[in-house]
């Protein structure tokens, strides 16, 4: 790439441009040349955002093949731009004073919704210093329009000490304009080039020692375009790869990813990766400790046993042996097989499961308690703690829940792994005794002390009251005490499990069911609400 895009030749297919203007919207150029019917050049462009007004074709003919049916536009050239450098962004965003539009949109509105205008303290003070470029160690430069480096050292010698810079949504595509501004920034640790979206390359970039953390969030890159910058980045220890459709990890020359020695973050939410045999060719980078494959097609999880271990290239090395977060979230997976297999992870201490239908408690999945009574090491879960009386209650709930369940079909004590151990930690008896019966209460007949809490403004207020209740009262039993307690005789009810923890409460929502079936342990609150019927109108 020269070091300014050339107006005088025009633009070239496959060019990132955006609307003279607006430098968020931005496009790939896919045709230059005349339209039937109209005088002059045209420029054919493909819009990110995939707001244009047509396919390609105009009046039948079609000039390029857009991405969809109204992504793409032909422009006049005047209406588009080419870009600027990185050192005129610097000098634009840094240096150059706040226009009067842009003044005017500093404000709130007031409580009678007019505009009152805000003065940003201090504002000069600031700009000043960030307008001192040889002292500048961050840059935020996202959607200015950069689409080259500018003149070659040059860079160097402005902003000699950036560490972290932030280019999203300019229009940078060539790998080789990349190393060019990295070269040149010997102290840069952190480079963001989201929303850039960047061609393939066949070569190797030169080496890019000092970077530590590279975003390249929807950018378009595959596993092969990772693969060839491994060989650059020797020091990366954070690789955000979000959006990029990626759906298979391919190794280069082994059946694992090999190098990335000081990785210990990879992010690769929001993909399209199915199979856990893909995820399984990261289980051997040793420094990994966090990985996220939050929203991708994962239906199972799947730790191998020894004798799969047996068939691993690193003889002595524990798949994914320093992995300690775990991000799962909005997938497929279905099987409590799939949970109870992140037991097996060395040092996991940190999953999420949320949007995954076995922890939808509506279509079947199971409850909070039941995931963190399963989990045996996990600290924090779905996003908050998992705190030691958390822990305590949920598996003692879980248990209660197996035994009534064993009660039916003894065989199910095979579907869950944990519950002999955690019934020997809190010596929980698991026969329902006979009338009159002496020593040791049993589960069954146990008193449970419950604190019901009515909600809603129809409700009117009430105070809490705790409760001590049979262990094997129902729902529906409970719903007729609570109409009692709380004087509700002309409501119909719907009542709540309220878990620490959870965001959300649990509806209880079969009346057959007892406390003791549900896991529903000492000191619990359930909620009490009015039933609303949902009439269904013509």
């Amino acid at each position: 790439m020269q070091d300014s895009p050339d107006s005088s030749h025009g633009f070239r297919v496959g060019q990132r441009v955006h609307s003279s203007g607006d430098s968020r919207r931005i496009g790939t150029v896919k045709y230059v040349g005349p339209v039937e019917g109209y005088s002059g050049t045209w420029v054919g462009v493909d819009w990110d955002n995939g707001e244009g007004k047509h396919d390609g074709s105009v009046n039948g003919v079609q000039y390029f093949h857009a991405k969809s049916e109204r992504s793409g536009s032909l422009v006049r050239a005047p209406n588009l731009s080419q870009g600027i450098s990185l050192l005129e962004a610097l000098e634009k965003r840094y240096r150059s004073k706040s226009t009067n539009d842009e003044e005017d949109e500093m404000y709130v509105l007031s409580t009678s919704n007019n505009r009152v205008s805000v003065q940003l303290v201090g504002k000069d003070k600031i700009q000043d210093k960030l307008s001192r470029f040889e002292e500048l160690t961050n840059a935020s430069l996202a959607y200015m329009g950069v689409s080259f480096p500018g003149i070659p050292d040059q860079i160097n010698t402005t902003v000699p000490n950036m560490k972290e810079l932030d280019l999203t949504g300019n229009l940078l595509s060539d790998w080789k304009d990349v190393g060019k501004i990295c070269g040149q920034l010997p102290a840069l640790q952190a480079l963001n080039l989201s929303n850039n979206l960047m061609s393939p390359y066949k070569s190797e970039l030169p080496p890019l020692e000092s970077i530590r953390i590279l975003v390249l969030n929807n950018t378009g890159v595959d596993w092969e375009q990772v693969e060839l910058l491994r060989q650059s980045l020797t020091a990366i220890e954070e690789l955000h790869l979000i959006g990029n459709n990626i759906s298979r990890v391919l190794p280069m020359s082994s059946s694992f990813v090999q190098g990335f020695n000081s990785l210990r973050l990879l992010n690769l939410d929001d993909n399209c990766i199915a199979e856990w045999d893909e995820v399984m060719k990261l289980s051997q980078l040793r420094c990994l400790e966090q990985l996220y494959l939050n929203k991708n097609c994962l239906n199972s999880i799947l730790y191998p046993d020894n004798g799969q271990q047996n068939e691993l290239e690193a003889t002595s090395y524990w798949p994914f042996q320093n992995l300690r977060c775990l991000l799962l979230g909005d997938n497929n997976i279905g099987d409590l097989v799939s949970v109870d297999s992140l037991n097996l992870f060395p040092n996991l201490v940190e999953t999420r499961l949320s949007e995954n239908p076995i922890a939808d408690t509506t279509s079947g999945g199971v409850p909070r308690f039941v995931l963190i009574a399963r989990l045996a090491k996990i600290k924090v879960f779905n996003g908050s703690e998992v705190t030691p009386r958390e822990r305590k209650d949920s598996e003692i709930r879980y248990v209660r829940l197996v035994i009534s369940r064993l009660h039916a079909n003894a065989e199910e004590i095979k579907q869950h792994p944990r519950f002999s151990e955690l019934k020997s930690l809190y010596g929980i008896e698991d026969e329902r005794p006979s009338t009159g019966a002496s020593g040791p209460q049993t589960i069954g007949s146990g008193f449970l002390s419950i604190t019901l809490k009515c909600v809603g403004a129809s409700m009117g207020e009430k105070q809490p009251l705790t409760k001590k209740l049979p262990a094997t009262t129902t729902v529906g039993k409970l719903k007729f005490l609570c109409e009692s307690f709380f004087k509700l005789k002309s409501l119909k009810l719907k009542l709540f499990l309220q878990e620490e923890g959870s965001p959300l409460p649990v509806l209880l929502d079969n009346d057959t069911s007892s406390l003791l079936d549900l896991g529903i342990g000492n000191e619990s609150f359930i909620l009490v609400a009015k039933k609303v019927d949902r009439k269904i109108r013509n």
